[in-house]
């Protein structure tokens, strides 16, 4: 009897750390799940309505598109999605090639590619929501939010237009002076702890200079996990994903989606693999697809987006330091011609991916190009600018329209 007892004793004790251990991780998940939609502002679908293009200029717009991509990518070349917009309205899209060689899984219009740096025009967006609501200020001082961060001049206005002065993590991580060991994967966190413990200090002095950097967006990353409460990839669902219904578009989390996402290549369709930098998020790490883009561009440019005076700031070119056309605004960058027009987008590059996205506002167009191929011609969309307004890129004869 006293066996029994001990025996029966010890299953009970286990059976209640187990069921503790349930309980605590069922807390653990539902506290994201239980926080409730109006802590936090999201991305509202687009109200404004802009008139339907007629069936002859649409015709006349896709033929010159069509001209244009097959004299760029060739069935070969080609490894990626693209689309041309105007008003919300698809003029032409094309997906070709292959998501992954190895199974020979094409590439559809809802396979979601890797958009590189195009990922910081995502992150600035809810960056701007947060700040609209008053979560956080444009000119506040990052260290106010962050507290181990450790240049006291940094503002959140200065990680979104590149003018904190911080070092690029790719480089102080890379060297072989005991910062850091490649063997293991660098995260968002351990960027902070780096510069506030290993003496990295700053490139140039702050808000002296534009310094493209990618460090400042991985950090607004850890600035939107700390105004919501959420992670990163949970906040840009919550705030812009679900909202805008962008169905096929998520936030790499490197231990869950790193055997399942569509590889990238070199350009003789060599598979590039996985390094110690590919678990940082911010700056890179979204994988979309040309229409869930469409939906984003749409309701980011929406009058109900943000407030009017943010929104011109966002648009602002914030580089005044030395003059020249090329510029950058808070989370996109710009060409500012001395004629008064202006051409806005994003490229981007992460290993063998690269993207483009071009918003024409006057025009209300959206062009999108993405490939996980690596390729320099994503970025020769920018051509296609002429075919909608006055942008003095260089289309041939040919490609432009009859």
């Amino acid at each position: 009897m006293i066996f029994i007892k001990k025996t029966n004793i010890l299953q009970l004790l286990m059976l209640t750390l187990l069921l503790s251990s349930c309980n605590q991780k069922k807390k653990t998940n539902d506290l994201e799940s239980n926080i409730p939609k109006d802590t936090m502002p999201h991305m509202e679908p687009p109200t404004q309505k802009l008139p339907k293009l007629s069936a002859q200029y649409i015709k006349s717009k896709r033929n010159a598109i069509e001209h244009f991509y097959n004299k760029n990518w060739s069935h070969n070349s080609m490894n990626g999605s693209f689309l041309v917009a105007q008003n919300g309205q698809i003029i032409f899209e094309k997906y070709e090639g292959m998501a992954n060689f190895r199974d020979e899984r094409p590439i559809t219009a809802t396979t979601p590619l890797h958009l590189a740096s195009v990922s910081k025009v995502l992150t600035a967006s809810a960056i701007l929501k947060l700040i609209d609501a008053k979560k956080i200020g444009l000119d506040q001082k990052v260290n106010t939010i962050l507290p181990r961060f450790p240049f006291p001049e940094v503002t959140v206005k200065m990680l979104l237009n590149h003018r904190s002065g911080m070092r690029n993590y790719a480089y102080f991580t890379d060297k072989k002076d005991g910062v850091w060991d490649r063997h293991n994967i660098l995260t968002n966190n351990d960027i902070v702890e780096l510069m506030a413990t290993k003496n990295i200090g700053l490139e140039s002095r702050t808000n002296t200079r534009f310094a493209y950097c990618n460090t400042n967006y991985a950090i607004l990353a850890l600035i939107i996990e700390k105004a919501t409460g959420l992670s990163y990839k949970k906040a840009m669902e919550r705030m812009i994903f679900k909202p805008l219904g962008m169905n096929h578009t998520f936030v790499f989390d490197y231990d869950q989606d790193k055997d399942s996402i569509v590889p990238s290549y070199k350009g003789n369709k060599e598979e590039i693999g996985k390094d110690y930098l590919d678990k940082i998020y911010g700056d890179k790490n979204i994988y979309s697809t040309p229409r869930d883009l469409l939906k984003f561009d749409l309701a980011r440019n929406n009058p109900n987006f943000l407030s009017p005076k943010l929104l011109k700031l966002v648009y602002t070119p914030f580089s005044q330091e030395r003059k020249g056309e090329k510029n950058y605004g808070l989370g996109i960058r710009m060409i500012n011609w001395e004629t008064g027009q202006n051409f806005y987008f994003h490229n981007g590059w992460w290993h063998g991916n690269t993207s483009a996205y071009i918003t024409l506002l006057k025009e209300h167009v959206t062009i999108i190009a993405l490939s996980n191929k690596f390729t320099t011609r994503t970025y020769q969309v920018k051509k296609l600018a002429p075919l909608f307004g006055d942008y003095p890129f260089k289309l041939s004869k040919e490609e432009k329209e009859e």
